[in-house]
């Protein structure tokens, strides 16, 4: 069986918007994220295991909000209270996950085929999350990432670099297609690369 994701028919390659006259390195780039593994990890109120304790690839709970932590191929997101976001490109992450995180004292689920994930870079990356978002997209750093919403659409915006303006953004499969146009049509203005 092959997985589609849900902007399988909608991202579209290309130089896009107003991009005459600008020179590559000042245009942004657009691009769906594909193949990822994507698991949600509660920690149960009735555990007695101390969270410093976890590790999944190498790579700590962060126990604060906003905070992310990370390696080459794995991200833990800050979700909430006890709640995490792992976002990798393993493949046996999950048989990693498990192992760390047992029944008894996490809920494990596989969240991956329900998201749609994009990720926009380049100057004005900011610029085009301002449009939607109502959160202060400056305050966020290089690891650090909130929960919000994009004209309505719920989503997990995540930053993966600050000098170069890298931003993962993660919403529900159902919203992808309306998201991917929202995110692509605040894009115009600065003109963006389809990758």
């Amino acid at each position: 069986m092959t997985a589609i994701t849900s902007l399988e028919s909608v991202h579209k390659k290309g130089i896009f918007g107003d991009h005459q006259k600008k020179v590559s390195k000042e245009l942004l780039q657009v691009s769906e994220i594909k193949k990822l593994t994507i698991v949600q990890v509660v920690h149960y109120k009735k555990s007695k295991i101390e969270l410093k304790n976890i590790k999944i690839d190498g790579v700590e709970l962060p126990e604060k909000k906003l905070l992310v932590s990370s390696n080459q191929e794995t991200r833990i997101l800050w979700n909430g209270p006890r709640t995490w976001l792992i976002i990798s490109n393993k493949e046996n992450i999950i048989n990693t996950i498990t192992k760390n995180c047992n029944s008894d004292n996490f809920a494990v689920t596989d969240i991956s085929h329900s998201r749609a994930v994009i990720q926009i870079k380049g100057v004005n990356a900011k610029e085009v999350l301002k449009k939607g978002c109502p959160i202060d997209i400056n305050e966020l750093r290089k690891n650090h990432c909130a929960n919000t919403i994009f004209n309505g659409i719920a989503l997990i915006v995540d930053c993966i670099d600050d000098e170069t303006n890298t931003f993962n953004l993660f919403a529900l499969r159902s919203f992808g297609e309306s998201f991917y146009h929202h995110i692509t049509d605040a894009a115009l203005e600065f003109g963006y690369v389809g990758v």
